[in-house]
């Protein structure tokens, strides 16, 4: 075949005629769609050749309408680019081969025929028993008739689409759809409006037409009876979806109660959305590939108002794929498929068939991993470098839009060409048609231009009853949505492998462990039932999920599995178990250093066994088993190993080569590696071997190695050489070998000093060897003693009258010895005045009234630390409670004889006996304990003590004190005792401070307290609070006079003067303050004779007192001045103190709270 000549159009076509006739296209790759750094005629794809006759000279490619121009010399053929029909229904495919001949292939009986036509075909559609073909003026229908396909019908009718069913014929003209026979008679007419526009598609599935309209109206008809009735009332696209240009394509669903529809954009190129009606509930739901939203749009009939919901669909993976085909399953009404393909950058979309997209294309795709509402996370990368993608859906009014499968277009197909459970069906390119043994796995061949690929879960049930087949769609439904319960209850009773081995890999992708062992169990994978259950121990779901993908084969989930839950140990055993090295030394390296080594030296033996010794032996090295490995693995190359010993210079490959050389009898050779290696021991017993024991001995000398020691002195034992065989057995520790010489050699000197230097029982032994022999008693003592055998040591020192040794012992006596042993150490320690040390043995022999007897009679004083081994405990049963209690007062008593109140304290709290402790607490004088102890004593005697103590300190300068003692006070309910305290800060606060409102509010809280005591005597209580109320009348009047001394100078000098003339006066209220107060009062009026009458008066009364503590030296002087007297001889004025500021607030809050107490 000569090609003669050729030429290129606008459209990205080559074409080339040859000598034969023939017309050979190839259509341009873009780019993004070809190999990275495709050229030549890798960006050419190859096209279906035309067929003319005779010789071609010459063709040219047409201004437009992709018409191309081919001289063949005896005439010129005009080609018009269109595109190839096809048709799938009811198990029956035709496909255009050429102009004019079809491939019908009856796929039930697996039976194709060649059917050639007179007319250029532009359309066809195929029922189970007919196939219709047509070309805009002309439609001829064909039946099978046994095994030809005969003419059953032909009529003009100038109908640009078709569809038939049964007997009936539907086509088109302008605003209807004729029902005709297939001998063209109308039977029927479906009518449209002129608003509705003009029919021009058709789709037939199942019981239901769909007709749309080229002013993008749409209306379904129900076929099932004699006359077809309207299914659903005609609607507007553009109302339901704003912004669509028009119609590229409708199906419906095989119930009627959907209708896909493929829209195309004002411009009429293909969209990138889908929409789906919903006949019954009058919703549209929209899903667009390039923003991955769905939308679903609800139209209200009683004020025709829409309500949108929009949800997340799916990540960038689609945006840039365009829809361009599509179809329903045949049968399964919730089942879809799609098929979609990449845009052409700058250009419109391409069908699959190479043409521009026209609504009669047949291609479209589908991908994995779409559900409604969740969001789509591509996780094949390889599936985004597809050009053509075939998605597959689950489409439900409860939920939604569900992708069921995607996968790319297979290679040799060349359009979808339909769905019919349990296949996907193609047609197949016609350079593939004959290559059977191409054709890609999991596509089975048709003969001729169909071929087919089964539903993921269908794979091995091709062949399955129509009972197992709706048990797989209601699986893979319920899969998909992801409901694993109801999915397994639908595949329960199915027997086959297959499907429980599809049922385990969805159980990988939903993490379904629960379903996975029964899945396991029905498939017989005994090895993944164990795998499973003995990963039941991972505490990480995805990692006991990686196990069962590993046991299904899917080791790219369980690469992904173990990376997700971060378990590289166990990603590194997977890639070592895979044969993956570089990988598994990789994640050990970087993220399982724990494992680093054992990676490595498994890598070694996987060289090993790789015959790769070299790299092996690098490998050991970083494991650091090359010590053991090595010698193991050159041990058939003993000149390799002993250069690689000697290159290594490593001690223990030294001594493995010395012991090598040792075994094959070369003991110079071995010498001289074991010095290298500096294995003392070995050194020695080869000397030793050879006779050289001198040698032997200066090594054993000059190292003090433990074993070569040792070796040789059972050598000297061997030649009776007992002192060298001593002196060695005592170099290698092995006192017992050293003291069984001694005995039998009667060496005693030694004998004492290797005993002392070995163990306990070698100790007692040698003890019992000095004993026997009756002499050197001491030394069977000591040993004794040192042993720990005190009761041994003890008795035969008291035998043998040795007191120093008793001594020594008794100091290693405790609480854990023999009481006995300790009561008679004890008795000798008394013997001998050592009263200490026999307290301390009868302590510890839990002879506590003994020990405490002897302090007293010895007048000895308790410690802390005697007294308190001296404490039983509460809950001990070696003395009743009560006698306990006796202890512990008995001490305490003692201690309070020696002045150790603090301790006397501690013991008398410890019998119980608080009242006891309290005073001996009172007699330490430590105020801040004694104000602790009764605080949490909390008994009334004990508060009443800690305040009759606390008043006896300078409480007039610390509050906290005077605090403290009203707070007792009032817990103790001694509110008469509390009325004293009182009366005498009254008389403090006249006495140094003069603040007669302060004393009268003192004497006031006195009088309160008194009130509520509960007295003894009620007369005598009655006498004290008539007294305290006289008392507080007096003081109140002199405040009264001083207060009004400003308003009423001469009422106010009137009551003091009465003041002075009441009885008993002096006992309230100084009377130098009253006299005090009218002297300053007449210096003031400079009346000095009245003053100096009223300062005699008070020395009169006041003889012994000091008169500047009440009268202010300036008035005194004032006075003498005035009257030209003397000056008196001044007195320093006494130093005041401050006085009691917050002790009326804190003595109303203690009183308050005793009035709450009960």
């Amino acid at each position: 075949m000569v090609v003669k000549r050729g030429g290129y159009s606008h459209n990205g076509l080559l074409a080339a005629g040859t000598d034969r006739g023939r017309v050979a296209m190839w259509r341009k790759v873009p780019d993004f769609l070809g190999s990275p750094g495709a050229e030549g005629k890798d960006r050419w794809a190859l096209q279906t050749p035309t067929e003319l006759q005779g010789n071609i000279t010459q063709i040219q490619w047409g201004s437009r309408k992709n018409l191309l121009a081919v001289n063949n010399v005896i005439s010129v053929a005009i080609l018009s680019e269109r595109a190839m029909s096809s048709h799938f229904h009811q198990q029956v495919a035709a496909v255009q081969v050429s102009p004019r001949l079809l491939n019908v292939c009856f796929l039930s009986t697996g039976v194709a025929h060649s059917l050639r036509t007179d007319m250029h075909i532009s359309g066809v559609f195929a029922t189970k028993d007919a196939v219709a073909v047509w070309n805009g003026r002309q439609v001829a229908i064909f039946e099978l008739s046994g095994a030809a396909i005969r003419s059953a019908g032909t009529f003009l009718c100038e109908t640009p689409v078709l569809a038939m069913r049964e007997e009936n014929v539907y086509t088109v003209e302008s605003n209807r759809v004729q029902v005709r026979t297939w001998q063209g008679t109308v039977k029927q007419l479906l009518l449209f409006s002129e608003t509705e526009g003009n029919p021009c598609f058709l789709d037939i599935c199942g019981n239901f037409l769909v007709v749309g309209t080229d002013l993008a109206h749409f209306k379904s008809f129900d076929l099932s009876r004699r006359e077809a009735k309207a299914h659903c009332s005609c609607r507007s696209l553009a109302e339901l979806v704003p912004g669509v240009g028009g119609i590229a394509s409708l199906r419906c669903s095989s119930s009627g109660s959907t209708i896909s529809i493929l829209p195309s954009k004002a411009d009429n190129s293909p969209d990138s959305k889908i929409c789906f009606y919903d006949v019954e509930m009058d919703t549209v739901t929209v899903f667009d590939f390039k923003t991955g939203q769905i939308d679903r749009r609800e139209t209200l009939s009683f004020n025709e108002q829409e309500t949108n919901k929009s949800h997340l669909f799916v990540d960038e993976g689609l945006k840039n794929y365009v829809p361009v085909n599509h179809f329903w399953d045949q049968s399964e009404p919730r089942l879809f498929v799609c098929e979609a393909v990449q845009e052409t950058p700058r250009s419109q979309p391409q069908s699959a068939n190479g043409q521009p997209q026209d609504g009669r294309a047949g291609p479209a795709v589908a991908r994995k991993g779409f559900a409604f509402p969740s969001p789509l996370l591509v996780s094949c990368p390889e599936q985004l470098q597809a050009d053509v993608l075939i998605l597959s859906f689950f489409i439900s009014e409860e939920h939604g839009f569900l992708l069921h499968e995607s996968f790319p277009r297979p290679a040799a197909s060349h359009s979808l060409l339909g769905m019919e459970v349990p296949y996907y069906y193609f047609t197949r390119k016609p350079e593939e048609a004959d290559r059977e043994d191409e054709v890609e796995p999991g596509c089975h061949h048709i003969p001729q231009m169909v071929s087919r690929r089964p539903l993921r879960d269908f794979v091995g049930l091709e062949d399955c009853d129509k009972a197992t087949r709706d048990a797989m769609l209601h699986f893979s439904f319920f899969v998909t949505i992801g409901d694993m319960d109801e999915a397994f209850k639908s595949i329960k009773l199915i027997k086959s492998e297959a499907v429980w081995e599809n049922m385990a890999c969805m159980c990988v992708k939903t993490q379904r462990l629960d379903v996975a062992k029964v899945c396991l169990g029905n498939m017989g994978h005994a090895r993944g039932a164990r795998a499973l259950r003995e990963a039941e121990q991972e505490p990480e779901l995805e990692a006991r999920v990686a196990v069962l993908a590993t046991q299904l084969g899917m080791l790219e989930d369980a690469e992904q599995l173990y990376r997700k839950c971060k378990r590289h140990d166990l990603l590194n055993k997977f890639y070592q178990a895979a044969g993956r090295w570089q990988e598994a030394l990789q994640v050990a390296e970087h993220h399982d250093r724990v494992h680093l080594r054992s990676t490595y030296h498994r890598y070694a033996g996987h060289l090993e066994a790789s015959a790769d010794c070299s790299r092996a032996l690098s490998y050991y090295e970083k494991s650091d088993t090359h010590r053991f490995e090595v010698p193991r693995m050159l041990s058939e190359d003993l000149p390799s190993l002993e250069l690689y010993v000697n290159k290594m210079k490593d001690k223990t490959l030294w001594r493995w080569w010395a012991q090598y050389l040792e075994s094959q009898g070369e003991m110079d050779a071995a010498l001289h590696y074991y010095e290298l290696a500096r294995d003392h021991f070995s050194l020695v017993r080869i000397h030793c071997f050879q006779g050289n024991v001198q040698k032997a001995a200066q090594i054993a000398n000059e190292t003090g190695n433990l074993a070569a020691s040792y070796h040789l002195a059972r050598q000297y034992e061997s030649q009776e050489e007992v002192g060298q065989a001593v002196h060695f057995y005592t170099r290698a520790q092995a006192f017992k070998n050293a003291i069984r010489l001694c005995k039998e050699n009667g060496l005693d000197d030694q004998l004492m000093n290797l005993a002392l230097l070995s163990s306990p029982e070698d100790m007692i032994e040698a003890a019992r060897y000095y004993e026997e022999k009756g002499v050197q008693m001491d030394r069977a003592v000591m040993l004794y003693h040192k042993a720990g055998h005190f009761s041994k040591a003890l008795e035969l020192a008291f035998a043998t009258q040795q007191f120093v040794a008793l001594q020594l012992i008794a100091e290693d006596l405790d609480e854990t010895s023999d009481p006995a042993l300790l009561a008679r150490c004890s008795d000798f320690f008394i013997e001998h005045s050592q009263y200490e040390r026999a307290v301390e043995l009868l302590l510890a022999a839990r002879k506590y009234q003994e020990a405490l007897q002897l302090c007293l009679e010895q007048n000895m004083s308790i410690t802390e630390e005697m007294a308190e081994k001296m404490t039983v405990a509460k809950d001990s049963s070696d003395l009743p409670e009560e006698s306990r209690r006796e202890l512990l007062e008995q001490i305490a008593d003692c201690c309070m004889r020696q002045g150790s109140y603090h301790l006397a304290t501690k013991k008398y709290t410890q019998a119980g006996n608080k009242l006891k402790a309290m005073r001996a607490l009172l007699k330490s004088g430590d105020t801040e304990k004694i104000t602790f102890f009764a605080s949490v004593s909390r008994q009334k005697e004990i508060y009443i003590m800690a305040a009759n103590y606390l008043q006896s300190l300078d409480w007039r300068k610390e509050p906290e004190i005077m605090k403290n003692i009203i707070g007792f006070y009032t817990k103790g309910r001694a509110l008469d005792l509390l009325a004293g305290f009182y009366d005498a800060c009254a008389q403090v606060e006249i006495d140094e401070y003069q603040n007669y409102d302060k004393a009268h509010g003192a004497l006031t809280e006195a009088y309160k307290c008194l009130a509520k005591a509960k007295a003894k005597s009620p007369l005598d209580q009655e006498s004290r609070l008539a007294q305290l109320q006289s008392r507080m009348a007096l003081v109140k009047r002199f405040i009264q006079a001083r207060r009004t001394y400003t308003e009423d100078p001469k009422e106010s000098i009137k009551q003091c003067e009465l003041l002075l003339e009441e009885p008993d006066l002096d006992s309230t209220i100084r009377i130098g303050d009253v006299y005090g107060f009218l002297v300053e009062h007449y210096v003031r009026k400079e009346e000095y004779q009245t003053a100096y009458r009223f300062l005699e008066e008070m020395r009169r009364r006041l003889h012994l007192a000091n008169m500047s503590y009440y009268v202010s030296p300036q008035a005194v002087d004032a006075v003498h001045r005035g009257l030209g007297l003397p000056l008196p001889r001044t007195v320093p004025e006494p130093v005041r103190h401050n006085g009691m500021e917050d002790a009326r607030e804190l003595d109303e809050e203690v009183v308050e709270e005793a009035d709450d107490d009960p």
